[in-house]
């Protein structure tokens, strides 16, 4: 059965405006007066016009609540500070949290504005001995929190509406319940526990059902005709009748390796050592299954709450811990300067973010065959290495594409080494094609003879050799008006330079006066 981690953050926005205000004054970007905390705060849409959204401790202690009116609250206690709420803010730390809380787990989801957009899921299932059980678990992440300034309550159930419920109406501190025993820690708690919208809430009270357990031994057909289907479903999802799938972050990888680490490590040598430990444990799994890594994700956890992520693409797939670390540690120096490791990574983790099966292969009895898979696993390693240290978008082959003409024949892609060979076969085509072909002054033999002189970029050639015509003309399904044909030459001037030369327009028919453009060059 799931375990699922509800954690609440009570005063979300409230604690989110003042880390961000503290980060802005450190680096002497906060403009006007900082907020004092401990004197009545609240946030709005727009200040001295719309309703409060969230307060501090100190405005709730004055008896300001949300959805009560800036004007009233001022009435009320005088003095009262007051800053627009920025709901996308709110949201992308959220966010951010949430990738931080994957240390714990691959499968998080932070709450959306049903759930209050206040906290976040944890599924645990599967995890929690990782740290010693869901008792330690939940006492750890409290820590964390606690020390990056959130004051966190925590919960462990088998639904997520239960969760929910027990973080925040239990008087008990990270409760966790038993599997089955949804029902009977639901049954005291307010009917706002079961994540009802306030009308329905209100509507309940009035009919004198104020705790869950009222409203479980009940005949559902009349709160069916006189509710929205949310009551049901909400109390169904709580204890555990109708599923409640969760908004991950991202999908939890099928392959993961995790380290915590009892100090926190800074160097380059130290995250590519660790990375390696990761990948010989992720290999096991993958040569149960038959697949190899085509992409990794190699995920450092700060002790500050941050997180860096490097993103590893990889040419063939592979279950080689050295060329992973090898990629790794070549793009590691390639970021360097970028890579900002805080007070030091204390959590490692390295997933698979792209399987792809290995098929086993049998070439010992063959040279051929050996030499063949060599070459390719080598020109993966050339690719790998040349991208970690380039780009991944760095390295790029041609491929061939339905068309006549030169410069459209051919399409930039990224370099596979499966469809890649070297050297390449011997072609007509030239090594260097120009984007755009360049007039040239030829002197040739009339009517449709071979190129004898060649005046190109202020230069003078005389032509000793010359291969062709080869005869290029334009699609013919094409619908738009058609290209003049072009004759194309290979030529040899008398020092050894090798030009690509077209003739555009077939003499008498096409073009009175053809014209010359030079194309490329060969080596």
């Amino acid at each position: 059965m799931p375990r699922i981690v509800s954690v609440w953050l009570p005063r979300w926005p409230i604690l989110r405006f003042l880390k961000d205000e503290a980060r802005h004054r450190s680096e002497s970007k906060l403009q006007g007066e900082p907020v004092d905390p401990k004197r009545p705060f609240v946030l709005a849409d727009a200040a001295d016009t719309a309703s409060i959204l969230a307060v501090n401790r100190a405005a709730g202690a004055e008896g300001l609540a949300p959805s009560m009116r800036i004007a009233d609250a001022r009435a009320r206690i005088g003095f009262l500070q007051v800053r627009t709420h920025d709901p996308e803010a709110d949201a992308n730390a959220l966010a951010r949290l949430a990738h931080w809380s994957t240390r714990y787990t691959p499968s998080v989801a932070p709450l959306d504005a049903a759930n209050g957009a206040d906290g976040l899921f944890l599924d645990i299932t599967g995890a929690a001995h990782l740290l010693g059980g869901e008792e330690k678990l939940l006492a750890d992440l409290a820590r964390r929190l606690a020390a990056f300034g959130l004051d966190a309550r925590l919960a462990c159930a088998e639904t997520p509406g239960a969760a929910w419920a027990m973080a925040r109406f239990s008087r008990t501190p990270a409760p966790i319940l038993a599997a089955g025993a949804e029902a009977e820690a639901l049954a005291p708690l307010p009917v706002e526990a079961l994540r009802l919208d306030a009308e329905t809430a209100l509507t309940l009270r009035r009919l004198g059902f104020k705790r869950i357990g009222a409203l479980m031994g009940q005949h559902r057909a009349p709160f069916a005709a006189r509710f929205e289907k949310a009551l049901l479903k909400r109390l169904d999802q709580a204890l555990g009748r109708v599923a409640e799938p969760l908004a991950l972050l991202a999908p939890p990888a099928v392959y993961l390796a995790r380290r915590s680490l009892m100090e926190p490590i800074f160097t380059e040598d130290a995250i590519v050592e660790v990375a390696g430990t990761l990948m010989h444990d992720l290999v096991p799994a993958l040569e149960r299954d038959g697949a190899g890594a085509r992409a990794v994700r190699l995920s450092l956890y700060r002790v500050d709450g941050l997180v860096e992520t490097l993103d590893l693409a990889l040419a063939l797939p592979t279950r080689n811990p050295d060329h992973v670390t090898r990629m790794l540690k070549l793009r590691l120096n390639r970021i360097a300067q970028e890579l900002d490791a805080g007070y030091g990574f204390e959590t490692l983790t390295l997933a698979v973010a792209l399987a792809e099966p290995m098929q086993a292969a049998q070439v010992e009895m063959s040279a051929a065959g050996a030499s063949a898979l060599e070459a390719t696993t080598r020109l993966a390693s050339l690719l790998d290495a040349l991208r970690q240290r380039l780009g991944q978008h760095s390295v790029r082959r041609l491929e061939a594409r339905a068309r006549h003409t030169p410069e459209r024949s051919e399409t930039v892609t990224l370099a596979a080494p499966q469809t890649l060979h070297w050297p390449p076969p011997r072609s007509t085509r030239p090594v260097l094609m120009f984007p755009h072909a360049e007039p040239a002054d030829v002197i040739a033999l009339l009517p449709d003879g071979p190129p004898q002189r060649l005046t190109w970029r202020g230069r003078h050639h005389t032509i000793a050799h010359a291969q062709g015509p080869e005869r290029i003309a334009a699609e013919w399904w094409s619908m738009q008006s058609p290209a003049p044909t072009r004759d194309y030459y290979l030529v040899e001037d008398k020092a050894g330079r090798r030009l690509w030369l077209y003739r555009e327009g077939i003499p008498g028919r096409e073009a009175a006066a053809p014209r010359w453009f030079v194309h490329g060059l060969f080596a």
